[in-house]
């Protein structure tokens, strides 16, 4: 079995939420959006084999967060979406309770939920981890399938050509560079992308995350929160602190971190946390409330 590196190699940093800090909310699923239920007995035993056949995108969710929930009608609905005429499926759409199957989880490295993950010839590959918008959702399942199409799995989606669904050559490498656990290669990728089409939105968004999967590379972010915490003086911490925290989701703790860091600081090292924090910014949504507050944070303290 092929694990995944410990990154989420196309996804947005923003939305994850960590698995130990969810609470329990009532909720009703729909048994039919969880598509193919993945579990440790049939995970090594079916679904794996089965991925040299056909796509396997599976998400992995959790009872405690509504919103990995809300992607499972999303996802499932883009499955049936992609019907053959006669009904087949033309990709496995899976679903794994990370509560449910905790051994699962562990094999597939998931620390926060939502994750979806794909599986090409039982090799996998994170795609995001978080809510992006439908459209999002459906540019990355269509990337994916046409990379499986060109390496002999599945047919690539029959839509109509568009810069969003278009695999660039650069994104590619970048992928199987995530895909084998080398984030310079992909930064490499990104960077000759950008050299490119330097005002490309999706080029400089991955850029952002690797840039952070590398700072943050072999890292305990439970170490890294206490450290800064027991040294508030401490830059390096703090950054480094606010780099895993905004990697599991966090964005409010890590913008609060560096902008109390910017209120405490002067000149050089007040310049330096907040040339990281505007970094931060760049890994979320241009249109996320929370990241207007936090400009309007980083103003107040700056001025």
């Amino acid at each position: 079995m092929s694990l995944p590196p410990s990154a989420k190699g196309l996804g947005n940093f923003g939305g994850a939420f960590d698995l130990g800090t969810l609470r329990q909310p009532a909720v009703t699923i729909d048994p039919a959006d969880l598509g193919y239920v993945v579990t440790q007995n049939n995970l090594v035993s079916e679904l794996l084999p089965a991925s040299n056949e056909a796509v396997a995108i599976i998400l992995c969710w959790s009872p405690r967060s509504t919103q990995a929930q809300s992607l499972l009608p999303m996802m499932r609905q883009f499955n049936r979406d992609d019907a053959t005429a006669t009904g087949e499926p033309t990709w496995i759409f899976g679903s794994v309770n990370v509560d449910a199957e905790p051994a699962v989880a562990k094999a597939l490295q998931v620390q926060s939920v939502p994750l979806a993950i794909a599986i090409i010839q039982e090799q996998l590959v994170p795609l995001f981890e978080s809510v992006p918008p439908a459209d999002q959702v459906r540019a990355v399942i269509n990337k994916v399938l046409e990379l499986a199409a060109q390496k002999g799995v599945g047919a690539a989606p029959a839509v109509a050509a568009d810069p969003v669904d278009v695999i660039e050559p650069e994104e590619e490498a970048a992928m199987a560079a995530l895909q084998a656990g080398d984030y310079l290669g992909a930064k490499r990728s990104y960077e000759e992308w950008l050299k490119r089409s330097p005002n490309n939105d999706f080029a400089k968004l991955g850029l952002a995350q690797v840039e952070l999967l590398i700072r943050i590379d072999g890292v305990d972010p439970v170490d890294a929160a206490k450290q800064a915490d027991a040294h508030p003086e401490d830059l390096a911490m703090q950054i480094m602190a606010a780099d895993c925290e905004i990697a599991q989701g966090d964005f409010e703790g890590a913008t609060s971190r560096l902008l109390s860091a910017v209120r405490n600081s002067a000149g050089d090292d007040r310049k330096r946390v907040r040339d990281h924090l505007l970094i931060l910014f760049t890994l979320i949504e241009p249109d996320d409330p929370r990241l207007a507050k936090a400009r309007q944070q980083l103003a107040s303290a700056l001025f």
